[in-house]
């Protein structure tokens, strides 16, 4: 017996639209309906959860999927991006402030704790926490409160933590740069999930869906796969979860002829790039040397903005490599992740 595949999406899709998040995931891979089984059996209870999964995996959609399968479900569901604030602002936020708490703070507000009491909180990327951050957040795990900046009083809160990371946890822990104590308080329960490519049997009905969505918005008759598209669909890396797939069907629906998408749609560059060895520099003389003919190439062809170009190229090639991933490409380059934001913003890879 045939059964549909079970897609969650966001309750707003087009709020995430030009997101690096997944804003689908759909339960039809073994790998899946297994994952789905475990969120079943665990949101129930009030345990604390980390979710483990690199960008694009669908992590904060699993996370409301554990919310609205929970007794919570009818209680509120925040989520918040540690990565997108400064250490100040996060504090300000997480437990809020009283009126005077500083220059600014012309009222009083309620912090994220509060916002979220009854029901549920979900912090992605957990590993970005400042270390200050983590002692205080630990604080609020052990007792149950808050205190807002400013105040003497705390104030009780009943809310469920959902923590998701895209970095091994683990690994800070052993360098320093994550509390052991907070690690465990938060890995009560673990849900890994699998890159796109590890449970293929989740592409078809995502890019299905995908094609749905997009035709819908695009206000055109729905195309459908050929046989050809699929098998590249398939065979593909899948570098950015489902994040690329979604941008892959998207562009396709643009430039796509007739009532089928066919593989040319797609542009994929395949499962790897293939080199000849022959053209394939090996020592680090011969790099320089390759990089250097590329600069001469553009000074000749008299290319506008030369810096600019060079800089937009090597923040996109080490996104790329990277998986996506903002904290591996900022040290890759050796640049701050907020510098990295910067860039990623304005060649509109981000929101």
């Amino acid at each position: 017996m045939n059964h549909s595949p079970h897609i969650i999406t966001f309750p707003d899709p087009r709020s995430v639209s030009l997101s690096i998040r997944a804003s689908a995931v759909v339960f039809a891979d073994p790998k899946s309906l297994q994952l789905l089984s475990l969120i079943d059996r665990v949101a129930p209870s009030n345990a604390n959860i980390l979710i483990i999964g690199e960008t694009g995996t669908g992590k904060e959609l699993v996370a409301r999927q554990v919310h609205l399968s929970s007794l919570r479900a009818t209680q509120p569901f925040l989520a918040i991006n540690c990565g997108a604030f400064s250490e100040t602002l996060f504090e300000s936020e997480l437990f809020g402030f009283e009126k005077g708490a500083f220059t600014g703070a012309i009222n009083s507000k309620a912090g994220w704790f509060e916002a979220a009491n009854g029901g549920t909180l979900f912090l992605d990327e957990i590993g970005d926490l400042p270390l200050p951050m983590q002692v205080k957040l630990l604080r609020v795990l052990q007792e149950g409160e808050v205190v807002r900046i400013g105040a003497r009083k705390p104030v009780r809160v009943d809310v469920r933590l959902i923590a998701a990371t895209n970095v091994d946890l683990e690994k800070a822990v052993a360098e320093g740069r994550f509390r052991e104590d907070l690690y465990y308080r938060l890995k009560v329960v673990s849900l890994e999930l699998p890159i796109l490519r590890e449970r293929p049997r989740d592409i078809i009905p995502l890019a299905r869906h995908f094609i749905h969505k997009y035709a819908h918005r695009l206000d055109i008759v729905e195309p459908t796969l050929s046989p050809q598209a699929e098998r590249a669909l398939l065979d593909y890396l899948w570098p950015g979860n489902i994040r690329e797939l979604e941008n892959v069907l998207h562009r396709a629906l643009l430039v796509f002829h007739g009532k089928q998408i066919e593989v040319d749609d797609l542009h994929l560059l395949g499962p790897q790039i293939e080199r000849s060895p022959r053209d394939t520099p090996e020592t680090p003389a011969e790099l320089e040397d390759c990089f250097t003919r590329y600069l001469k190439g553009l000074f000749e062809e008299g290319h506008d903005a030369i810096f600019d170009h060079i800089v937009d190229h090597a923040i996109h090639t080490a996104y790329q490599w990277e998986h996506l991933n903002q904290v591996r490409t900022a040290r890759l380059l050796g640049i701050s992740r907020n510098v990295l934001r910067t860039h990623l913003k304005r060649m509109q890879l981000i929101e």
